[in-house]
């Protein structure tokens, strides 16, 4: 758990990054490419920590869609240029502040 509890704070400190980050409102995040970017690289930060997690943490956690955390990661980085703004404002708008929640449960935050 110790390697793990290292990968969960990065996960943690992306989270809280992206929840400071989208405070700008959509209408600026659609139209500034930092804060794209900004948010774009906390979500590969999930995703490469997600991936470095140990699948016996994953299988204790299965209530988080890890495989479907480091996917996003993927699409990301293997299709940057096409990558879907608006999804990734849902993802920072629904997913986010949930894998939050449940990575403080994690950690016992």
């Amino acid at each position: 758990m110790k390697k793990d509890s290292v990968y969960l704070l990065h996960i943690l400190d992306a989270t809280n990054k992206i929840e400071e980050y989208v405070s700008v409102g959509k209408d600026v995040f659609m139209l500034e490419s930092h804060w794209q970017d900004a948010i774009i690289r906390q979500l590969e930060i999930i995703g490469e920590a997600t991936k470095k997690l140990s699948s016996d943490l994953r299988m204790q956690h299965e209530s988080i869609p890890w495989k479907r955390i480091a996917g996003l990661r993927d699409v990301l980085i293997h299709d940057y240029m096409g990558v879907d703004l608006e999804a990734v404002w849902q993802v920072t708008q629904k997913e986010i502040p949930s894998l939050k929640l449940k990575i403080e449960k994690i950690l016992k935050f």
